[in-house]
């Protein structure tokens, strides 16, 4: 049956109904880059988060100094109550260096910074700014376990676009890994391997959790974000405090194998990161053994997406998925040094110390941006691109 329970709370979409949900007593974070300035994929995620109305929805945001302006501008023309973040301003930098905080940049450390804002509310959401299918009722369903005594919930949805089965980073590189894993535990040490084994997307951006999860989170500074905050869930929710939601249908932008932001690189942080996880929680990995053991792993599940394939009449590349296989099996080997951000609870800076740097560098530029006789947009001036896909931040793959 559809509606089978996990190791975790698995609510299911069998219907259309959108539960009731505390959305006043929540955040938003969505962090944004520059190039999700005016998308139709962020305009869209913006005007639902307007019939949601959240207590407020933080944007971290990683852009230059000359399009920081330009976009705070522009998510001011929302009707929702929208707090920018930027992440690389001069006054954040220096006061994060100064604490001890510099260190590598990505999506993570924006994460990070918004979850520190967010705090001031009862309830935290996290998602994605990049999807063509947003729907309100994502904020709504991530929520509402939370109103029903869990801690923490995730999304997860299907993937399949343009006639084929994506989600291929999940599929192909942190499934398999998490069963040859298990595959070699002994079953009284597998807990934290049966945890990361129960969600049907791990590698989905979007999640939910109270307030006081949140200020105990540690946080990947990069790609390893999602696997990372399964980790520390495991650590602080369990089986018995966390939930998995289903949010329908996702489509959005998808990464190549290759290149200095593809799905190659993004594996060796997904890699560390359910290693430094499984580890953190007691599991002793036979690292010499390991890619064998995923190889095995992934081509018994590759057999299987075949079949489904078949079955649902899509198209599917076995040799384009057993070179996937190849390729992240070079990923894996013992985790690197453990830079993650601290919990807020335990940080060395406080969220109103984050909040008024940020405040002060947005000001300077708006200042600068002043001084040059810019004007702020109008509601109708919200920019709109002619391709709708051209500058959408590209998704997991």
């Amino acid at each position: 049956m559809e509606y089978v329970q996990e190791r975790v709370t698995t609510l299911h979409a069998l219907t259309d109904h959108r539960p009731d949900a505390p959305t006043g007593r929540a955040a938003v974070v969505v962090p944004m880059t520059e190039r999700e300035y005016g998308t139709l994929a962020a305009d869209r995620v913006l005007t639902a988060l307007e019939s949601v109305d959240p207590a407020r929805v933080v944007v971290p945001l990683r852009a230059p100094a000359e399009r920081v302006g330009p976009f705070a501008d522009w998510l001011d023309g929302f009707d929702v109550t929208v707090e920018p973040l930027w992440c690389g301003g001069p006054r954040l930098t220096e006061l994060l260096a100064a604490r001890g905080l510099d260190g590598d940049r990505g999506k993570g450390r924006d994460v990070w910074l918004g979850l520190g804002r967010a705090l001031e509310e009862e309830f935290v959401v996290v998602h994605d700014a990049d999807t063509r299918t947003y729907s309100p009722a994502f904020v709504t369903r991530l929520l509402f376990p939370l109103a029903h005594g869990h801690d923490f919930s995730k999304g997860y949805y299907a993937r399949v676009e343009d006639g084929s089965l994506y989600g291929r980073l999940f599929r192909l590189f942190f499934r398999p890994l998490v069963r040859a894993l298990a595959d070699a535990t002994e079953r009284r040490e597998a807990g934290v391997l049966e945890y990361l084994d129960a969600f049907r997307y791990a590698l989905a951006g979007e999640f939910a959790a109270t307030t006081d999860f949140v200020s105990k989170l540690r946080v990947q500074r990069g790609w390893g974000l999602e696997v990372g905050t399964l980790g520390e869930a495991f650590a602080h929710a369990g089986f018995a405090g966390s939930a998995q939601v289903d949010l329908g249908r996702y489509e959005h932008d998808h990464r190549s194998v290759d290149g200095p932001t593809g799905l190659a690189d993004m594996s060796r942080a997904v890699g560390e990161a359910t290693l430094r996880a499984v580890e953190g929680a007691g599991v002793a990995v036979e690292y010499d053994a390991l890619a064998d053991r995923y190889r095995e792993a992934a081509d018994g599940l590759i057999r299987g997406y075949e079949t489904d394939a078949a079955f649902n009449g899509l198209d599917y590349d076995r040799a384009a998925e057993r070179e996937q296989v190849e390729t992240y099996a070079d990923a894996l080997g013992e985790p690197g040094p453990d830079t993650r951000l601290p919990a807020w609870r335990d940080a060395p800076v406080t969220p109103a110390e984050v909040a008024d740097a940020a405040r002060a560098d947005l000001a300077a530029v708006r200042e600068d941006r002043s001084g040059r006789a810019s004007r702020k947009p109008r509601e109708t001036d919200r920019p709109r691109p002619a391709d709708p896909s051209a500058d959408v931040a590209p998704g997991e793959d």
